[in-house]
This record gives structure tokens, C-alpha cells and sequence, in this order.
């Protein structure tokens, strides 16, 4: 069984025990947080799709840590004029792990 669920504005196909990396959110190590925009749920052939959200479903999960993303150089240059820049960031991400859906 698997869900498509919303987690801070991004999409994400989710199944229990996955751990996944989100963008980093508002919840302390350890906590519980449950997620209700479910947009489909599928569990073999039977597939419900929600119009937007699936009615009823919610998926928990535990943060199990923040940490910071790999980082991303950004490199500009424009040939023959002399011009370059050099800029990168690392992005602030949350570890999830899915416990339950429901």
C-alpha cells in the first residue's frame, strides 16, 4: 500500500517504514506529526483519488532528526566579459519516518 500525500508544499509517495527527507518543519526530534492532505491512496488494485484530497485518510510519521542537505555550487560566467560569480547553499532539511496510514 502507498499514498501520495503533501508535505510542505511538495508531493511525496510515501509507504510505512520509508524514511524520507523533507524541507525542514516546525517539530521538535522525536515528536509525532500527522499529515492530512492525502491526494490518492492505492493498496493494489484499488485506488482512491481525491478531488483534491482523499476523504477520511492521514498518514503519521516521526521526526527522527534536522540536518542540513548536500551542498549546491551555482556558477555564472558569461564568455569574453570578464564575468563570474560563485554561490551555493545547502538546503535545511527534516528526516521522516513513516509509521502508520490511515
Amino acid at each position: 500500500m502507498f499514498v501520495i500525500v503533501e508535505i510542505a508544499g511538495q508531493q511525496f509517495k510515501v509507504q510505512e517504514g520509508q524514511e524520507i527527507f523533507v524541507n525542514r518543519l516546525d517539530a521538535e526530534e522525536g515528536a509525532s506529526v500527522d499529515f492530512d492532505k492525502v491526494l490518492l491512496t492505492s493498496d493494489g488494485d484499488d485506488v482512491s483519488i481525491g478531488l483534491p484530497l482523499v476523504s477520511g485518510a492521514s498518514v503519521s510519521a516521526t521526526v527522527l532528526e534536522h540536518l542540513k542537505g548536500d551542498k549546491v555550487i551555482v556558477f555564472k560566467k558569461k564568455r569574453r566579459k570578464g564575468y563570474k560569480v560563485k554561490n551555493g547553499h545547502r538546503s535545511y532539511l527534516t528526516k521522516l519516518k513513516i509509521n502508520s496510514i490511515g
